[in-house]
């Protein structure tokens, strides 16, 4: 997207998020449903279908700014990304990374015009453990039949199709050939979705169990037409979701900090505002230095991303920075909240509850170390 262009969306997007989507968070925390009206108007601004191609009538954003644009809207409660990021982020890039052409046809507009996806990884027994993995896929004729049970899947209730990631050899082989990667539209007989989980927090967002009976997909579902690239699709794509998690967490730490920063100033204690102890001042200066220092990672990560740079250590170590720092901040928060930080009737608990999960989903923050230093020694012992 055109640079200009892309200031003026971001300056529409900054409005709409504190003069619609903000003010509609009532609402979503008493139905835990973001409302049909928003989902459209979202629809019509564009943001299901942010980094398309603009040949699939998308705004062919770049990395840099997908992830400028997930800050912007993280402002905002965790449900407005969370309905459109699966799309923009890892299905997109799945699709552009690894679907022919017919499926780039077929699928991008689609998803580009609003139609919710999910992505199907995560198993009851296996997470980034693919060798662990009990979902199968089976050749039957000239097509397949996939059997399992996916699990936290994100919008899995509303989603109109899923990528799944199956199994097409029984053993595990190298550099995980054994997983594929199939398109499941959601009405294919045989497939359901379990209840929707109740959550600690992030409301308006939901997760189930998409389960997968004899599910009978033509030859054309599996992504690429290609056997055992399925976990290496995954994998690169994740790197698009890991910073997309990174940004939501730094764009709701700035929305805590500015509540914080807010109260602090209005609250009184000893006849003067809170914000005159410097105690108070070393959580909001600490806050903000960690905000800054998770955007700084985050633009340097999407950067390198546009220029072609293998960014899998960066983008986990962005992930792992900026959502650990969400955490940080929100508890600051709550802290300089004092006991009102406890209580519903306010915001800073919330804030607590829905930053907790960034640490966990896209790889949590022990599995995305461990990650980071197998591929630091990995380059150590091919230069020794």
């Amino acid at each position: 997207m055109d640079a200009d262009v892309f200031d003026q969306f971001v300056d529409q997007l900054q409005r709409y998020v504190r003069e619609r989507l903000i003010p509609a968070e009532k609402e979503i925390l008493e139905t835990d449903l973001i409302p049909a009206a928003i989902i459209d108007e979202m629809r019509d601004m564009g943001l299901f279908g942010l980094t398309m191609p603009e040949a699939y009538g998308g705004a062919d954003m770049n990395i840099e700014q997908y992830i400028r644009t997930i800050r912007e809207l993280s402002y905002a409660m965790p449900c407005y990304r969370s309905i459109t990021s699966i799309n923009i982020g890892m299905i997109c890039s799945a699709f552009k990374n690894g679907g022919t052409d017919a499926q780039k046809a077929e699928w991008l507009p689609r998803l580009a015009a609003g139609e919710i996806a999910s992505f199907g990884l995560t198993e009851p027994g296996s997470g980034s453990d693919s060798a662990a993995m009990q979902t199968t896929a089976t050749r039957s004729g000239n097509g397949w039949v996939l059997n399992g049970t996916k699990r936290y899947i994100t919008n899995a209730p509303f989603a109109k199709v899923a990528l799944v990631m199956a199994r097409t050899s029984k053993e595990a082989l190298p550099k995980n050939a054994h997983v594929s990667a199939f398109i499941v539209p959601m009405d294919t007989p045989g497939v359901s979705v379990g209840k929707s989980d109740k959550k600690m927090g992030q409301a308006g967002s939901h997760i189930a169990d998409i389960i997968l009976q004899d599910v009978k997909l033509p030859a054309d579902a599996l992504l690429g037409e290609e056997e055992g690239k399925g976990f290496a699709i995954a994998m690169r794509s994740l790197d698009n979701g890991r910073l997309s998690v990174g940004a939501a967490a730094a764009g709701y730490a700035r929305r805590a900090l500015d509540s914080a920063l807010r109260y602090a100033n209005e609250r009184k204690a000893f006849g003067e505002p809170i914000a005159n102890f410097q105690l108070i001042q070393q959580m909001l200066a600490e806050s903000e230095i960690e905000i800054y220092a998770a955007q700084c990672m985050l633009e340097d990560a999407a950067r390198r991303a546009d220029a072609g740079e293998n960014v899998l250590r960066k983008a986990a170590a962005a992930k792992v920075f900026a959502t650990e720092m969400c955490g940080r901040v929100v508890d600051r928060v709550v802290q300089i909240y004092g006991g009102a930080g406890y209580l519903a009737e306010y915001e800073a608990e919330r804030y607590f509850r829905d930053a907790r999960v960034y640490r966990i989903y896209e790889g949590t923050t022990q599995i995305l170390q461990l990650q980071i230093a197998k591929h630091m020694l990995r380059e150590w012992a091919a230069q020794a």
